[in-house]
């Protein structure tokens, strides 16, 4: 038994040395393990633990592309070398000061648009020991005593820096500046492009090599708006903000609340305007994550992000390239001639009357440089934005205006014959007609027959050197009449900013109603006048005008045009309360003023293959234009007495597949014949394309004349 029990007693202690032997190890482990993580990997992760996933960054991508109707590019991207710099959270202004030092080694930077007050912001912060010996000792003792704030010793000392100090700053120092500007003048966590114009590629590898030590520093692409087509049409097309400008101030929350930046560049003015939503993209999104000082840890990008959707404009641009010629030539040759002091400008506009697609819209105005010559330069907004007297061009509204309230009939039969009413100046047409009807009063431009009509609506009985009473509801229903036509009214148009013209005021003058039937009281657009007549050529149908097509899928493949996304169809805003009798009527009037022997165009119109069809106009008007001394250059300085010159038309007259506008202002003589020779100059244009277009479809080995389309 004693043997057992000592036995047993003598295992115990192993097996109690075996487990504390365990258990050594197993602590030993652990604190070895625990040794290797706090002096290893405790960095890692006190970072891990103290990091923040800050809001997502979007980085903007390029703008969509233009092309014409046909797929020639007008408005592309031209990719830039592009160094920019993201401001971190809690960046001070001394670090950035360092780091704008280091980047002026390594680049040039422009220090032209540099300010005095940047400057002195600069030296302040260069020389604070100095600017502090700016403020007198009285006025630090203000300041103490808190009747001075920070900002008024600031300024003070802003007033005190002279231009001796200025002077002090080197050509490395400014660079220095400049870089430092736009660092400041970033948002916290969005890429600010410090140099985006003449980034050389020794420039570009200099800094990606060095970025390791550039915190906040990046070399990127940058992009800008290219112009196929050089100023043409650029007008219409509108413009970007440049990365100075950022986000229009009066819009400033409207894009904010969309999720742009403040320094994001975005449509200013009309196309790019309009098309804002579609032209901007998909914006890049980054993800950074920080620590708790807003040092970057990781940046992880969420999406790559798209380029804009494309836009197909309804414009043929070489269609617009010759209209523009035509213009610009037949202008100077106007002005060669004399006589035609006041003539500064002509616009054209050219549009599917069938579906309102706008196929040319040129404008040309003559200004004078600084060194006094003549030049030429691009008013296609003039088109919409500017408004002036049509002259008989309207009389197709006034005679249909007569049919619908029932004061006439296809048919009737008037008297031409000088309209003399007490206390008015003797009206009357151009000659003597005698008894003429509806469609003689177009084919010869009236202006009696229209006078006539004018008074039949008003109810005024015409009696020969009495007076004559108008009611004011008389221009409300001349001006109901003529709005079913687009004249007076929006077109609608997808651009902002189009004018409506003016309203002469109502009144009881007799003869200023009998005005407004001959298009010499109301003013009307370039665009209202093409859109009126459009109505006519298709059968009454008001169609809203249109200048994008489609909408098309970004494709990255030079030379192709991605799906549609979305196709502008036609939007017929009304259709003109008339019987299609009558409409027809004032379309065979049209045609006679192009072909019939007698009529006002046919002189120019005649021999056109193609069967035009129109109405000439000739308003007696002033010249009020941009021009002060020839504003003043009338009888005891009033407005000297010129002539608005225009013409609408279609073609074919049958099957119309354009219509268009001329209108040229301010002509000194009425007998000039410039409207009709650029309206038969542009419609050749469209014909002589339309045939280019056809033989080039038959083969395709044929290559266009025309070395602008891509």
């Amino acid at each position: 038994m004693k043997k057992k029990q000592k036995k047993k007693k003598s295992h115990v202690p192993i097996r109690l040395n075996i487990l504390f032997f365990i258990v050594f190890v197993m602590f030993s482990a652990l604190i070895l393990r625990l040794g290797v993580v706090q002096i290893v990997y405790g960095e890692d992760y006190t970072k891990e633990v103290e990091r923040t996933e800050n809001l997502t960054v979007n980085t903007p991508v390029p703008r969509g592309k233009m092309f014409d109707r046909y797929g020639r590019t007008v408005v592309d991207n031209t990719p830039l070398r592009t160094i920019t710099y993201t401001r971190m959270k809690g960046s001070k202004s001394e670090e950035r000061l360092e780091l704008a030092k280091e980047l002026a080694k390594l680049m040039d930077m422009p220090t032209d648009k540099l300010t005095e007050r940047d400057k002195k912001d600069f030296w302040i912060e260069l020389n604070p020991d100095k600017a502090k010996k700016k403020i007198t000792k009285k006025e630090w003792d203000a300041f103490e005593a808190k009747k001075l704030s920070d900002k008024d010793i600031y300024n003070l000392q802003l007033e005190r820096v002279t231009a001796a100090d200025l002077n002090q700053f080197t050509p490395a120092d400014l660079e220095v500046l400049a870089i430092k500007r736009k660092m400041d003048g970033g948002y916290a966590m969005t890429p600010q492009i410090i140099k985006n114009k003449d980034v050389t590629p020794e420039e570009y590898a200099r800094i990606s090599e060095n970025l390791d030590r550039l915190p906040g520093v990046d070399t990127t692409t940058d992009w800008e708006r290219n112009y196929t087509y050089g100023d043409m049409f650029t007008s219409v097309l509108g413009r970007v903000t440049n990365a100075d400008e950022g986000l229009p101030r009066e819009q400033l929350d409207y894009y904010l609340v969309r999720d742009y930046n403040r320094n994001d560049r975005v449509g200013k003015s009309y196309i790019e305007q309009q098309y804002e939503d579609v032209l901007h993209g998909t914006k890049a999104q980054i993800k950074n994550v920080t620590d708790k000082d807003g040092n970057i840890l990781e940046q992880v990008y969420l999406s790559k992000g798209e380029r804009g959707k494309d836009l197909i404009l309804t414009i043929d641009m070489e269609l617009q390239k010759r209209v523009e010629q035509i213009i610009e030539e037949e202008l100077k040759v106007a002005k060669s001639k004399g006589g035609t002091q006041f003539l500064d400008r002509a616009f054209v506009v050219m549009m599917d009357p069938r579906n309102g697609e706008i196929l040319s819209m040129a404008g040309k105005q003559l200004v004078t440089n600084e060194q006094g010559q003549l030049q030429v330069s691009d008013y296609a907004l003039g088109t919409m934005t500017s408004s002036y007297q049509a002259g008989s061009a309207v009389k197709g509204a006034t005679v249909l205006t007569g049919f619908q309230t029932g004061v006439i009939q296809p048919g009737s039969k008037l008297i031409d014959e000088p309209i003399r009413i007490k206390g008015t100046p003797v009206k009357k047409s151009y000659k003597t007609m005698g008894e003429i009807n509806d469609y003689y009063a177009l084919a010869r431009s009236s202006n009696v027959y229209m006078f006539r009509i004018a008074m039949e609506i008003a109810g005024a009985k015409y009696v020969p050197g009495a007076p004559l009473y108008i009611p004011s509801k008389a221009y409300d229903t001349m001006r109901y009449y003529f709005s079913q036509f687009g004249l007076g009214v929006p077109t609608g148009i997808d651009l902002p900013n189009e004018s409506v013209g003016f309203k002469g005021a109502e009144t009881k003058v007799p003869g200023l109603l009998l005005d407004l039937s001959i298009g010499q009281y109301d003013t009307y657009t370039p665009l209202q006048l093409a859109q009126y007549v459009s109505t006519i050529a298709n059968g009454g149908y008001r169609i809203k005008p249109q200048i994008v097509k489609e909408v098309r899928d970004p494709v990255s493949k030079p030379g192709e045009i991605g799906k549609v996304v979305k196709s502008m169809e036609p939007v017929v805003l009304n259709r003109i309360d008339m019987s299609t009798e009558y409409i027809k009527r004032v379309q065979e009037g049209f045609r006679a003023v192009m072909s019939d022997s007698e009529g006002t165009a046919t002189n120019v119109f005649g021999t056109a293959p193609y069967q035009p069809a129109g109405k000439t106009g000739t308003a007696q008007t002033f010249y009020d234009g941009p021009d002060e001394a020839k504003r003043k250059s009338g009888p005891k300085g009033t407005l000297p007495p010129t002539y608005n010159l225009t013409l609408v038309g279609y073609a074919p007259y049958d099957n119309p597949e354009v219509a268009f506008s001329v209108v040229v202002p301010w002509v000194s003589d009425d007998n000039n014949r410039i409207n009709k020779v650029i309206g038969r100059r542009a419609l050749d244009a469209y014909f002589e394309l339309k045939k280019e277009a056809v033989k080039i479809e038959a083969d395709p080995t044929i290559v266009p004349e025309s070395t602008d389309n891509p």
